[in-house]
């Protein structure tokens, strides 16, 4: 048995232990990647007899913080296999009462040999996780969202596709059309193509949106590969960051590709470029400056040293600004021309005004609900992850919920574009991003109902969920709005193209 330290409870503190143990709170650590946990403490009923002990009482409950772990090992030859931590009830404090105390933590080490595989350690993790039950919830999700798919399509292929091929044929016909004025999406000819306003903003949002899409696709490979597994956080977090200093190219390629496509000069690439390097990085940057203070603030084992955080500032430096920079330059050295089919009148038609529900906030609700309801119980799953006990195992299921998400906003941005320019709202740019992004809201707005469902409390844990989890969401509205607007590009090219124009 060693001795870890010997530690002075205040009255305070004790009044925390009190609280976890009364919670049935457990501790979670890592060693060599593979996790254990144990419980903090125990409660007991003190009962009072009497003298004849015929009728005994109880008294209530009493609190006791356990002070000893019992580390069991595994291994086979060098390597470690498995690992449990048992605390210990016959190494207790009482923290009943709310008196200074002084606590002796001790832990012990216990070493046998197995012959498991290093290669098979991580199974009774998965077999924890692939319980009926839970495949169950998980197939039921997957279920839930191909009827949604099926569903959406097949209203796109009786309402959508049937109206927009009658207006085809109508509009193809030159004999029917030389008397009569053009009305609908075809009269918006001369501006559908007209460029949206802040367009250094929007090409910014593109390059961003194309390197977290990378970037996600990117950790699902190496995911499949085995090179990041279940538990191993540390893994993940270095690949995010290394992953995202080389996508930087990515990033500045589009953005740099598509500015030149809108009529962009030089110095508005640069802007542009820089722009792009900071749009996720700055807000990301800042909430985890303010999480690190108050990590800090709190003496909380993650807070992150000195070091760790100039490493990844001089990655930063050394790698995104030179990685951003070379595909800026790539961007504008082989960027094409903008393919648009009809020429941009050079006055804008006036927009008519619109009834409520044909406007911006009323097809962001609409375009973000439905991709939403498709995910929302592997949304859950995704949360308890991150904040809570479990883990996601099976990343086959993250990835398929990934893809019929991309699949729902792509119909839904279609959709709500041909609705827009059907009452003549050539202003589809920015509508399309913003509706195609507008999932992470309902994403953000489901964190407040987890986190009051869960056991969570105190400042430190509410500013790291809901701040962590705002950068999350804002990546998936980053990803999310440049998928929307580029399948609503494709399929206004598509249908001005088919026309005869005039």
């Amino acid at each position: 048995m060693e001795t870890i330290c010997y530690k002075l409870l205040k009255s305070e503190d004790i009044a925390q232990f009190r609280d976890a143990v009364q919670n049935n709170f457990f501790f979670q650590m890592y060693y060599d990647d593979l996790p254990f946990w144990g419980f903090v403490g125990k409660v007991e009923q003190e009962v009072w007899a009497t003298i004849d002990n015929l009728y005994p009482s109880e008294k209530g409950p009493r609190y006791y913080l356990i002070t000893h772990v019992e580390f069991s090992v595994l291994y086979n030859g060098n390597q470690v296999i498995e690992i449990n931590a048992l605390s210990d009830p016959n190494y207790t404090v009482d923290i009943t009462e709310a008196t200074e105390t002084i606590v002796d933590f001790t832990y012990s080490v216990s070493w046998n040999a197995t012959s498991v595989d290093f290669v098979d350690r991580m199974d009774r993790y998965l077999r924890s996780s692939l319980v009926p039950d839970t495949l169950q919830i998980h197939w039921y999700s997957i279920i839930n969202s191909i009827v949604i798919v099926v569903l959406l399509a097949g209203m796109l292929s009786t309402l959508f596709i049937r109206n927009l091929k009658n207006d085809l044929l109508k509009y193809s016909n030159e004999d029917e059309e030389a008397d009569k004025e053009e009305v609908g999406w075809k009269h918006l000819h001369g501006d559908v193509f007209r460029y949206p306003p802040h367009l250094s903003l929007f090409c910014a949002i593109m390059g961003s949106g194309a390197q977290l899409l990378t970037l996600v696709f990117i950790l699902f490979i190496l995911a499949f590969l085995g090179v990041i597994y279940p538990y191993n956080r540390g893994a993940l977090y270095t690949s995010l960051v290394v992953i995202y200093a080389l996508t930087s190219v990515i990033a500045g390629y589009t953005a740099a590709s598509f500015r030149i496509q809108l009529a962009g000069t030089g110095w508005e690439v640069v802007k542009c470029v820089f722009l792009t390097g900071v749009l996720y990085l700055g807000p990301l940057f800042l909430t985890f400056s303010v999480l690190n203070t108050v990590a800090i603030s709190y003496r909380a084992t993650a807070a992150l040293p000195f070091g760790t955080i100039v490493a990844i500032f001089l990655i930063w430096t050394l790698i995104i600004i030179p990685f951003l920079g070379v595909g800026g330059i790539l961007g504008s050295a082989y960027s094409s021309e903008f393919q648009a089919p009809c020429a941009t009148r050079r006055m804008p038609l006036e927009i008519p005004s619109l009834p409520w529900y044909r406007k911006t906030p009323a097809q962001m609700f609409l375009g973000g609900l439905l991709p939403f309801s498709a995910i929302f119980i592997e949304l859950h799953y995704l949360y308890s992850s991150m904040w809570g006990h479990k883990i996601v195992t099976v990343y086959s299921i993250l990835f398929v919920m990934f893809i019929i998400l991309i699949l729902i906003t792509t119909i839904m941005s279609i959709a709500l574009t041909y609705y827009q320019l059907s009452v003549e709202d050539h202003q589809w740019w920015w509508s399309s991003v913003l509706c195609g992004g507008a999932t992470s809201v309902f994403m953000y707005s489901y964190c407040f109902i987890f986190y009051m469902k869960s056991t969570m409390s105190g400042f430190m844990q509410l500013s790291f969920f809901f701040g962590y989890n705002a950068c999350m969401c804002y990546a998936f509205f980053l990803m999310l709005g440049t998928i929307g607007f580029h399948t609503s590009l494709l399929f206004v090219r598509h249908i001005y193209r088919v026309v005869k124009l005039e």
